[in-house]
């Protein structure tokens, strides 16, 4: 399990000092790449641990080996239970290992580490992966307006903000159980200050999002459009972790039903359908009925026209849009640019 990793690598550089990251494959019987992996979640979660370039380099533990786990910072407590988090809640012996950890913490840490233990929520599957809900999308609710829930979407280009500071930030506040202001660029482009509790950082297939809570509801945003974190004195007012997480599903079947609001039907070479469905997710295309000419029928489906039309033109040697005319007019609007620039 990648927590044991995890923790082992640590032991080994505070025993060693510095390790290459094929020496430390060796020795806890991985490959390369899976050690410098571990390497780089260690020093880009925020734990002290470096590349050391050159010569002789390696990897180490800033100022030197340590002796034992509890030398270890507040922010790199926090930052380890961050990564160890999710595997505690699913391996026995990890949870084990985590509660022999925060007794060897100094008593100042523990509530912290324990805290952020709790406060990050990791779903390997990327958007459109999972499986079709039934019943088409959803309506959003009136108080909840479309613009601000897709936001979350994957649809949307970054705006400046994330970055370590700002994920560093948003860990103190979930460890320390406080509540946050912020800039927020939207996807529409609108800037402004927000105030939130926050409730877990989400780890959406290596995209990160902050899961809170505000004066308007729940809501779900990307952390890359988020700048200027100030971790205010208030205490949040954080769910229980069994309705924090029913909280992250109930937003994710949300931006799914956003990004599915526009469906297109289509004709699909059937040596096709299984690549379309790998490339813009199994959840966005359904395959129907086997067509007399030895196509197949499906229903391809995208947040909006233009971005269904764009996420199609790629595929028009195997593809045929068969509807609606706005997808059919994107796509030909398309085509004329191409032939414009391109000759």
């Amino acid at each position: 399990m990648r927590a044991d990793r995890l923790v082992a690598t640590l032991l080994v550089l505070q025993r060693r000092g510095r390790v290459t990251a094929g020496e430390l494959a060796a020795e806890l019987e991985v490959s390369v790449a899976t050690a410098r992996r571990d390497l780089e979640a260690l020093s880009t979660a925020g734990l002290p641990v470096y590349a050391v370039q050159g010569r002789g380099g390696g990897w180490a533990l800033l100022g030197g080996g340590r002796t034992d786990l509890s030398g270890l910072s507040a922010p790199e407590v926090r930052a380890l239970f961050l990564l160890l988090g999710p595997a505690a809640r699913a391996d026995p012996g990890v949870r084990s290992a985590l509660r022999k950890l925060v007794r060897a913490l100094p008593e100042a840490f523990r509530a912290e580490a324990e805290a952020a233990g709790r406060a990050l929520v990791v779903d390997a599957a990327r958007w459109g992966a999972g499986p079709a809900r039934p019943g088409g999308p959803s309506e959003p609710r009136a108080e909840e307006p479309a613009e601000e829930r897709a936001e979350a979407g994957a649809a949307a280009g970054p705006a400046p903000g994330g970055g370590t500071g700002v994920v560093a930030a948003l860990q103190e506040a979930l460890a320390r159980e406080r509540a946050v202001t912020f800039g927020y660029t939207d996807a529409r482009g609108r800037t402004g200050r927000r105030s939130a509790d926050p409730w877990a950082l989400v780890d959406k297939a290596g995209t990160p999002y902050l899961l809170a809570g505000t004066t308007r509801g729940r809501r779900l945003l990307r952390v890359d459009r988020v700048r200027d974190v100030v971790v205010t004195d208030a205490p949040s007012r954080r769910p229980p972790d069994a309705e924090v997480r029913a909280a992250w599903a109930e937003a994710a079947a949300e931006v799914e039903a956003l990004r599915s609001r526009v469906v297109a039907q289509v004709r699909v070479d059937p040596a096709a359908l299984g690549p379309l469905g790998d490339v813009l997710g199994r959840q966005h295309v359904v395959p129907g009925e086997a067509l007399p000419d030895g196509r197949r029928a499906a229903a391809v489906s995208a947040d909006t026209v233009p971005m269904l039309a764009r996420q199609l033109a790629g595929w028009w040697d195997v593809v045929e849009v068969v509807g609606p005319p706005e997808v059919r007019a994107a796509l030909a609007a398309i085509g004329a640019a191409l032939v414009e620039r391109n000759g």
